[in-house]
């Protein structure tokens, strides 16, 4: 069986409690500095691209401003946009919603960024789940999942016959003609439950035809979507066992939808410690840990999760001793903990009760341990070993500091990497396609 290389990306964090914000190393999430220092690192370590996430609404806790959130971040578009003058060959990914946006108009920001790129635009396609976000915006209320992903669905597809209306030669060659266009270029209608639209797609096909197109959704409905769909999906699953069932199962939905395996990239998002031994590594990954999950972290994990005002309960003390209130959700705009709550509860009290846990100490356990520990080389074969044995095609890689959290990652590990051959030792293409080997986009029929 030939040898799989190795896809390597990389985000910025903003949400969650990622990030250990003691540390002196520390700095701005919000910062353009900070962008472009991380988005080179990746880049010097000839990684295929670089995410940022995107939040329709800053999430509350109680009724306040959600503290493990980063307030006031920039539009993520536009920062890519800049970060394509400064970089040359990494891609630039972003998540853009399909609940409360418009096909006309993400086409033509995701086309121009393809444009200022030279072809290394990425869609992270999203859905919002609740009114919560909606109140945002004029249409308010929220779709079911089911719904929400057929919109999704009905989106992406409307997307593409807006950049499949545009060819690349549209605008004539000759200078003096430029400011004409084919006859007939850009014309579109699409009528469909959700979008009625007809009219004139005025920004040029972009370099790849269609940016990379990018999902995560874990339900069934997203697995589908993904397996029809999408060129690249992110997961939540970097443990072996956990891993290869989700790649086994999405990768098995591809042959009815006439793809191949290698049409989608599967990357679960990964963390990393390293240590000059392996001692050394395990004890800094538990003091990460316990700095990404402080008193307040653990509690606001478990209100969550059991729906109540748990302020009365020390957070390094047992959990609490009363049920979950299902009806009650404390955490508005966080999607994690909002289904299964008296089932995670449940799992959590076992883990708890069976291995002596405090409630912190169970927050940790759940939320907050490291995929990668060791030595370069213990991580190196690690990520290896995991990708050669179908658990993923590689890996987004969210590091603990912003914006230096990649450094040891490309100066210790990737050099292995390229050691076995298994990674990349320079980009052998200019597009983001090219990197992760994906096929020029099929045009995709229209009812």
């Amino acid at each position: 069986m030939p040898v799989k290389q190795i896809h390597l990306a990389a985000q910025l964090p903003g949400i969650h409690n990622t990030t250990v914000w003691s540390d002196p190393r520390s700095e701005s999430h919000i910062d353009f500095d900070s962008f472009a220092r991380l988005a080179r690192t990746a880049e010097r370590g000839k990684f295929d691209f670089f995410f940022l996430a995107e939040g329709l609404r800053l999430r509350e806790h109680k009724g306040r401003i959600h503290d493990l959130d980063v307030v006031g971040r920039p539009e993520s578009l536009t920062v890519l946009s800049a970060l394509a003058a400064i970089t040359t060959h990494l891609g630039l990914a972003a998540t853009v919603n399909a609940t409360f946006n418009e096909p006309y108009e993400v086409a033509g920001r995701l086309a121009t960024l393809d444009h200022l790129s030279a072809g290394r635009a990425a869609w992270n396609v999203v859905t919002s789940f609740d009114a919560f976000t909606g109140e945002n915006f004029r249409r308010g209320g929220f779709l079911d999942e089911a719904e929400r992903y057929a919109r999704a669905a009905e989106f992406l597809s409307t997307t593409r016959e807006l950049w499949d209306s545009r060819r690349p030669d549209d605008i004539p060659a000759d200078p003096v003609g430029a400011c004409f266009i084919r006859a007939g270029a850009g014309q579109f209608a699409h009528r469909g439950a959700h979008f009625d639209i007809s009219g004139r797609f005025g920004t040029p096909r972009g370099p790849q035809g269609h940016p990379v197109i990018i999902q995560a959704g874990e339900s069934p409905e997203g697995r589908e979507f993904a397996a029809s769909d999408a060129d690249v999906v992110f997961s939540k699953y970097n443990t072996p066992e956990q891993a290869r069932a989700f790649y086994r199962d999405v990768k098995g939905r591809l042959a009815r939808h006439g793809r191949a395996p290698e049409d989608l990239k599967i990357l679960p998002t990964a963390t990393y410690v390293l240590g000059d031994t392996t001692e050394e590594a395990i004890e800094h990954a538990a003091e990460i840990s316990r700095a990404q999950v402080g008193p307040q972290t653990a509690l606001t994990f478990v209100e969550a999760v059991w729906g109540r005002d748990l302020s009365r309960y020390d957070p390094d003390g047992p959990l609490p001793d009363i049920d979950p209130a299902p009806d009650s959700l404390l955490l508005q705009g966080h999607s994690t903990f909002r289904k299964d709550r008296d089932a995670t509860a449940r799992r959590w009290r076992e883990l708890a009760d069976a291995r002596g846990l405090s409630m912190r100490e169970l927050v940790i356990e759940v939320t907050g341990q490291q995929t990668f520990v060791g030595t370069a080389h213990e991580i190196a074969q690690a990520i290896d070993e995991f990708v050669q044995s179908d658990g993923a095609d590689g890996f987004v890689f969210v590091p603990h500091l912003t914006p230096s959290g990649l450094d040891e990652l490309v100066d210790r590990v990737v050099p292995l990497l390229q050691e076995k051959g298994v990674f990349r030792t320079d980009y052998t293409g200019t597009t983001l396609r090219d990197h992760l080997g994906l096929k020029a986009p099929r045009a995709k029929e229209t009812s």
